[in-house]
């Protein structure tokens, strides 16, 4: 039996998938767009390079990871009768992990977050018939609760139906979180919210740029908009992989909802600009918050045009309501149940920046070893 794991090829997912098959022993399933299995099993493989070396990474190809090339948004996972009979039955917990982050299109976040969430209750719904789920683990986002100013949320209080979201992302991730606990009534379920995941405390490669080239964005200004005492929620994320792969391993968990942030130690946008510009040997930037407005009226002009700035602009526009919200969200749950606290963002967050912009916000990835035949553990 195995843990089905959706989105390991993506940022999150594919730490999930490290931290199971490292530290828990884990069999996986994984379903990875791909022709067939060899596809997507060098997909699977660009996403461990930051995890695993190749050999480690092939051993656990070959022992603990079976996987399914197909669609999250095609019925039964485009997969033929006998693949979708046999992940129905050697899987024993789930892991959502995939998603679309494309704020900015509906119709991406509807397809994935919406239509690719119920193929995988779906698929839940038949394991748990024919011989019973552990476990339905969602990962969500701190975003479905909507806008807010000046807060610190608790998970029991994050959900408001009466209140605006920023964006579809917001929105169908909160639907998600609603259909899951509608449709799995019977099955234990934990939903994992991050909040703004930016970098591995570990080291500073990363294969995920648009956060980080909206902080440098920032970082090439001399003022910025913003108030120097508010808080910004940043979560490194290894600390979130391993919440998310400990607590779905726990056989009972102590709540069934965790925010995965930093909780009310969030740092201030003063000192991650200070530990920025002191390991720059610079001095920090000003903070001008009555210029808030002005900026995002800019952003979003720049963000419209064909300029050098358009792109950073594009990504200020999405970003800049999740800056301003000056909004935390505690994490005493997870932080008591783990017994460890997330690492600041100010300790290592220099050294992503540096990596990213050395390497142009460009991961070197290692092409699949000649030497090796195959890649399918389907």
């Amino acid at each position: 039996m195995a843990i089905f794991l959706t989105g390991s090829t993506g940022y999150i997912g594919a730490h999930v998938a490290a931290n199971l098959l490292e530290s828990h022993g884990a069999s996986l399933n994984l379903l990875i767009r791909g022709k067939d299995a060899q596809e997507a099993a060098r997909r699977l493989w660009n996403a461990m390079q930051l995890h695993l070396d190749f050999p480690r990474f092939y051993e656990h190809l070959q022992t603990r990871i079976r996987i399914f090339p197909g669609d999250l948004t095609t019925s039964q996972f485009g997969l033929n009768r006998d693949d979708y009979d046999r992940l129905i039955h050697t899987t024993d917990s789930v892991i959502h992990c995939a998603a679309s982050l494309n704020r900015k299109s509906e119709k991406s976040c509807l397809n994935v977050n919406l239509r690719g969430t119920l193929e995988v209750v779906q698929l839940a719904r038949r394991s748990h018939y024919y011989h019973g789920l552990r476990r339905f683990s969602d990962v969500s986002t701190v975003a479905v609760a909507g806008k807010r100013s000046n807060e610190i949320v608790t998970e029991d209080r994050a959900i408001d139906w009466e209140r605006s979201d920023y964006d579809p992302y917001a929105r169908t991730k909160k639907f998600g979180e609603h259909m899951i606990r509608e449709l799995l009534p019977d099955v234990q379920i934990t939903i994992f919210r991050p909040s703004i995941v930016l970098g591995d405390s570990r080291h500073p490669e990363t294969t995920q740029f648009d956060m980080v080239k909206a902080f440098v964005f920032l970082a090439g200004l001399k003022a910025l908009p913003f108030r120097s005492t508010d808080k910004i929620d940043i979560v490194n994320v290894d600390f979130v992989a391993d919440a998310i792969a400990t607590l779905h391993q726990e056989t009972d968990p102590r709540y069934d909802t965790y925010h995965l942030s930093s909780g009310r130690e969030s740092q201030t946008f003063r000192e991650v600009t200070a530990a920025l510009a002191a390991a720059q040997q610079k001095r920090g930037p000003i903070f001008l918050p009555f210029l808030e407005k002005p900026f995002s009226g800019v952003v979003n002009g720049l963000a419209g045009r064909k300029t050098s700035l358009s792109y950073g602009a594009s990504l200020m526009k999405v970003f800049m309501p999740y800056l301003v919200w000056n909004t935390v969200f505690d994490n005493t749950r997870v932080t008591s149940e783990l017994g460890r606290k997330p690492v600041p963002f100010s300790t290592y967050g220099y050294g992503l920046l540096k990596f990213s912009t050395e390497n142009n916000f460009a991961y070197n990835y290692k092409p699949w070893p000649a030497a090796s035949a195959g890649g399918s553990a389907a």
